[in-house]
């Protein structure tokens, strides 16, 4: 089992081990606007993981799929922030900021003066209302929406950035052909599919070095209504020139599905490489030993256990995860479940 707990670099930020807490939104922002002292708590009581990767954090109104998720476009979040990633570094620990635009997964009762959701095209998740298309000429404001809030992030402090091209929303739905059906340089071929996501790194890239940026995939998770007519060959595309870009590391969500190689996509990407999906301690320790992963992330086990890493090293029993309190809500659910310190 020592592979879990061996330092690792990304780029060039040193980890303390290679057990990464996954984003997971928790829906506790105050009145839609940033995080505060209850989600420093929060976060500063998992800072032995490895790597934390926080919650998706809005990069614009626009962004936003609720009014509970801490958004990072505004300057009082960014010294909302700023709590989170000193109570994570007081405990030694490192913090990447995940950004994030839900695309057409809101409501105009959540946008800027009531206007559409938008997506790459005029094609609605099941249950909500068919976004607007955006146009070319519109583009160029969304990439600049993730350029400041990545800047926003760093005066924050954080370590990093995770762009979020994961689990429909708005770079997946360019990425994935069922939510794109564009016939211009952002439509058709997989080139032009990913070209959304491209133009949005090089915007972060001027406020990051590219070691200090990672990137999250869900190639065959159907969440919020998202499927691909070839996900082999689309996201293993992508892999490969994500690969290619000197990257902090690919964050992939490897939910199991009929006929998609797991082992063919990982060859793709030849970067350092972070495994999501239902692991437990024994399946993230093969994942290591065998080469398929360098670092595993954690979802619920992490928010029902602050001190992960430690029960992992020692082999202690689990505190089970209370789903009635995975969103919204107080310290219920939050900063309450027990170490094994509180436990004694």
């Amino acid at each position: 089992m020592l592979g879990l707990f061996a330092p690792v670099d990304i780029g060039p930020t040193r980890l303390a081990n290679r057990i990464v807490m996954a984003p997971m939104s928790r829906n506790r922002a105050d009145a839609g606007e940033g995080a505060h002292a209850l989600t420093a708590k929060y976060y500063g009581q998992r800072a032995g993981a490895g790597l934390i990767v926080t919650e998706a954090s809005p990069v614009s109104p626009q962004g936003r799929a609720n009014r509970a998720a801490p958004g990072i476009y505004a300057e009082n979040q960014i010294a909302g922030w700023r709590l989170v990633t000193r109570a994570v570094h007081a405990r030694g620990g490192r913090i990447f900021l995940q950004l994030w635009h839900a695309g057409r997964v809101s409501h105009a009762s959540v946008q800027p003066e009531g206007a559409l959701p938008v997506a790459p095209s005029a094609i609605a998740a099941q249950g909500f209302a068919a976004p607007h298309a955006l146009a070319a000429e519109e583009i160029s404001g969304v990439v600049a929406q993730f350029a400041k809030s990545a800047k926003n992030a760093k005066e924050a402090g954080f370590d990093g950035v995770e762009v979020h091209a994961a689990n429909g929303y708005l770079i997946d739905e360019f990425l994935r052909d069922g939510a794109n059906r564009r016939d211009d340089a952002y439509g058709g071929p997989v080139a032009n599919r990913a070209r959304f996501l491209f133009d949005i790194l090089e915007a972060v890239e001027s406020s990051w070095d590219r070691g200090r940026i990672g990137v999250r995939l869900s190639p065959v998770n159907s969440y919020n209504d998202m499927r691909d007519s070839d996900p082999q060959r689309t996201f293993g595309e992508i892999a490969q020139r994500l690969g290619k870009r000197g990257l902090a590391f690919l964050h992939v969500d490897e939910s199991p599905r009929e006929g998609f190689d797991w082992t063919v996509f990982r060859r793709r990407y030849t970067g350092t490489y972070i495994a999501n999906g239902g692991y437990d301690r024994e399946g993230a320790a093969t994942a290591l030993a065998s080469g398929h992963a360098d670092l595993v992330s954690f979802g619920a086990l992490y928010l029902a256990n602050p001190d992960l890493v430690e029960r992992f090293r020692i082999g202690a029993p689990l505190n089970r995860p209370d789903r009635s309190t995975f969103y919204g809500g107080g310290e219920r659910g939050y900063t309450d479940y027990p170490s094994l310190e509180r436990e004694e």
